[in-house]
C-alpha cells in the first residue's frame, strides 16, 4: 500500500525554522540523513490539484499541514532507517512542555483525557524508537557500516534501554499499544470514506486494489481495539470545555518537528504527527462528539494509513524482540 503514489507523496516545507529552542546550524551531509524532492514532472497532476484544492484548514483544528508547493517528497524513495541522528533534545521538550503535567506530576495515571494524550504521544515516541532500533539491526544484518561516532551499535541493548519495562521508559510498549489501538480504531471509522474514494477513483485504481484488502482485515472489527478510544472518548466528554488544549498541543507537536535537524527524520516525524492528529480528529472531533471523516483531506488520509503502517511495524518488531 505504501508503494502507491496516493500514500507515498507529501508536499513538505523542509526549510521551516525551529521556533522552540536555539540551535546551531546543522546540515545533513550523509546519504542516510538527506532527502530531495522528486522532479516536478513526476508529481501526478491528480495529487497536486487535490492538495492545492484542499489547502484550507480549521484555525482551531487538530493539525495544520504545510501549504502545498512544488516540493513533493517520496517516502518510498526515502524510507525509515537509522540515520544516527540524536533527537533527544526535541523529545525532552515534547514530554516536558507539550505533554500535560500538574505540579510536577504527570497525568499518565489520571482519569482524564490528558492522560490519554500523554500516552498517545509516548506511544508515538515508542513507535519511532522501535524503528530506530530496527534500523540499527537492519544495517548490521546487511553488513552496512553505522555512522561514525554513533553510540548506538547494539540493537538488543538499545531495545532494552528505550523500550523494555526495565529501561528508561517502563511504559513504552504499553503506550505503543495504546497509540496503535487509537490508529486502528480511527482507520476503522474512516473506512467508509476510504472505500468511497476508491469507488469514485479519487484514490487511483492501483492504490485502491492495495487498500481494499487492508481495510477488510478482521482486526478492524475486533471490539477489543476500541478500548483505548473508548477511554479517550469517555474522558473527553467529561471535560469538553477544555478539549481545545489537546487540539492546540497537537498543532504544537507538528511545529516542534521543524526543530528536527535530520531531514529524513523531520519528514517521517511530520507524517507520523499528522497521522496521529488525524486519528484524534476522527475519534474526537472538535469537542468529543467524533469527527466527520468526509471532511478529511487527501494528505490526512495518506498520513493516517502510513502512520498505522508505522505503528504496525513497530508492534511486530517489539513482539519479535521480547520473544527472542
Amino acid at each position: 500500500l505504501r508503494s502507491q503514489d496516493f500514500f507515498r507523496l507529501y508536499s513538505v516545507d523542509m526549510l521551516a525554522s525551529c521556533e522552540y529552542m536555539p540551535q546551531e546550524l546543522f546540515e545533513c551531509y550523509t546519504e542516510s540523513c538527506e532527502i530531495y524532492p522528486i522532479d516536478e514532472e513526476d508529481i501526478p497532476d491528480k495529487i497536486r490539484i487535490k492538495d492545492y484544492d484542499e489547502h484550507d484548514f480549521e484555525m482551531d483544528g487538530w493539525a495544520r499541514w504545510d501549504m502545498p508547493s512544488d516540493d513533493y517528497y517520496d517516502v518510498a524513495q526515502f524510507p525509515e532507517e537509522f540515520t544516527g541522528y540524536d533527537g533527544s533534545d526535541v523529545w525532552r521538550f515534547i514530554h516536558a512542555r507539550i505533554c500535560f503535567y500538574d505540579n510536577d506530576n504527570d497525568y499518565y495515571d489520571a482519569d482524564s483525557w490528558k492522560a490519554d494524550f500523554n500516552k498517545a504521544v509516548s506511544g508515538l515516541h515508542s513507535m519511532i524508537s522501535a524503528h530506530i532500533v530496527k534500523g540499527i539491526q537492519d544495517k548490521i544484518q546487511a553488513g552496512e557500516p553505522l555512522q561514525d561516532g554513533t553510540p548506538w551499535t547494539d540493537p538488543q541493548q538499545e531495545f532494552n534501554r528505550r523500550l523494555s519495562p526495565d529501561g528508561e521508559t517502563p511504559r513504552a510498549i504499553s503506550n505503543l499499544y495504546f497509540g496503535y489501538m487509537l490508529m486502528l480504531t480511527a482507520v476503522s471509522k474512516a473506512r467508509t470514506r476510504l472505500l468511497q474514494d476508491c469507488d469514485a477513483q479519487i484514490i487511483d485504481p492501483q492504490a485502491a486494489d492495495a487498500l481494499r484488502p487492508v481495510l477488510s482485515h478482521p482486526l478492524f472489527d475486533d471490539l477489543s481495539i476500541t478500548a483505548a478510544s473508548n477511554n479517550l472518548l469517555g474522558h473527553a466528554n467529561m471535560e469538553q470545555d477544555s478539549l481545545w488544549e489537546a487540539r492546540m498541543r497537537t498543532r504544537e507537536l507538528m511545529r516542534i518537528m521543524n526543530c528536527v535537524q535530520c531531514n529524513k527524520c523531520r519528514l517521517h516525524g511530520k507524517i507520523a504527527v499528522l497521522g496521529l492528529s488525524t486519528a484524534l480528529q476522527v475519534l474526537l472531533g472538535s469537542g468529543g462528539e467524533g469527527g466527520d471523516e468526509l471532511k478529511m483531506h487527501r494528505v490526512e488520509l495518506a498520513a493516517l494509513m502510513t502512520t498505522l503502517s508505522k505503528f504496525s511495524t513497530a508492534v511486530s518488531y517489539c513482539q519479535k524482540m521480547t520473544t527472542n
